[in-house]
Formats: C-alpha cells, structure tokens, sequence
C-alpha cells in the first residue's frame, strides 16, 4: 500500500517541484514553450501512473 502511495506523491513532484527548474521559454519542444511542454508531459504521464495504480490496488479487484 505505501508503494501506491509513493506513486501518487510522483506526479506533485513532478508538477510543482520542478517547475522552477524549467521555468524558460526556449527550447520550443513540438512547437511549444518549454514551460508548456513540461505541463503537458506531466498530465500525459500522471494519466499512466494513475492508471497503473488502479490496477495495483487491491480494492479494485472482482470479488472483494
């Protein structure tokens, strides 16, 4: 149980924590500020450790 704890904690690091680090405009990544990008990427891979948490977690099992 703390391991899916740990990986929900991932995704607000990643957001606020490193935010000041790339707090710039150049490079442009797909056509987006750099600051942008980090954004996006974070949403995209907060969706992919949520979904492996749903699958972790034993309260989402059949038959519990």
């Amino acid at each position: 149980m703390k391991f899916i704890g740990l990986l929900a904690v991932i995704p607000f690091i990643g957001f606020l924590g490193g935010l000041p680090f790339v707090n710039k405009v150049n490079p442009y990544i797909l056509g987006m500020p750099f600051f942008l990008f980090w954004i996006v990427m974070w949403v995209v891979i907060t969706s992919g450790i949520m979904a492996i948490i749903f699958k972790l977690d034993p309260k989402n099992r059949r038959g519990i």
